[in-house]
């Protein structure tokens, strides 16, 4: 095989998630405190010290040394680094990364990362209350570490989000739950036993929360908490044969919205203040 093989047949490999360097193992989602080589730039100079998480390793540099991508915990676009957009990904050495211990961790804890997901069609009446809750929740100020996300009916782009280390979910979404039109309802969803069928897939047009859980549990990391925050609907197009669609969120779905704004506030609130619950 000749080497330009080899090279091809390295980068076909997944990244390893786990490194040994000097009888200790380096792995993926390893707490790390940067030290960056002396003579750096400036960007060196403001990382160093900082706190951060190991999201990759890379073997495949050619400097004969493992180099591990790192996403720093303060920085407000963490959530574009775990989505490995340039900007927000950090390249170090193994000498220039210091491994975090449970008692510099507790020292240290990081804050707690949230995600706020709004579900819903904007095109079928009531389904869009969780895009209108999540629309209008992202234009407030969000404490650190809390990402709010429009994810319309996009299932696996919110399946493969849930890949990135966030400790709680919350989803939004139009929830027929047998109370009132309007009325709210929060629960933490059993993937086992809430689960309607045994198909882990996600349709192209439409969204179901609990089989996009599923879906993301097996491709690997979840959230250790996933809350899901339903409202009762009126009116959905699709379901009520509205062949037209409906634009509009129902009266009483609509006065909900601020509510369920509060809700979710007070969930993020009491994740902020607990973080080990």
């Amino acid at each position: 095989m000749s080497p330009s093989s080899d090279i091809w047949d390295e980068l076909r490999e997944p990244p390893p998630a786990s490194v040994v360097l000097g009888g200790t193992s380096i792995h993926v989602g390893q707490r790390v405190r940067l030290k960056p080589r002396a003579g750096g730039d400036i960007m060196d100079l403001a990382l160093d010290g900082r706190i951060g998480t190991i999201e990759a390793i890379d073997l495949t540099t050619g400097a004969g040394e493992p180099y591990f991508s790192v996403t720093i915990d303060d920085d407000p676009g963490r959530d574009l680094g775990g989505q490995r957009q340039p900007g927000h990904r950090f390249f170090f050495r193994s000498d220039e990364v210091e491994l975090i211990g449970d008692s510099l961790e507790s020292t240290h804890a990081r804050t707690p990362r949230v995600l706020v997901a709004g579900i819903g069609n904007i095109f079928f009446g009531d389904d869009a209350f969780g895009v209108s809750v999540a629309r209008r929740f992202a234009e407030r100020a969000m404490p650190t570490g809390v990402t709010v996300r429009d994810f319309g009916i996009r299932g696996l782009d919110l399946a493969y989000a849930l890949q990135d280390d966030y400790d709680v979910a919350i989803l939004v979404d139009a929830m027929p739950h047998g109370g009132e039109p309007g009325t709210l309802c929060v629960i933490e969803p059993d993937l086992d036993t809430h689960a309607t069928d045994s198909r882990i897939g996600v349709e192209a047009h439409g969204l179901d929360p609990v089989r996009v859980l599923r879906l993301a549990r097996s491709i690997g990391r979840m959230p250790r908490r996933i809350v899901v925050v339903g409202c009762q609907p009126s009116t959905i197009a699709e379901r009520d044969g509205l062949a037209d669609g409906l634009m509009a969120l129902s009266p009483p779905v609509a006065a909900a919205v601020d509510e369920t704004i509060s809700v979710v506030e007070a969930l993020v609130r009491d994740v902020i203040s607990h973080p080990s619950q």
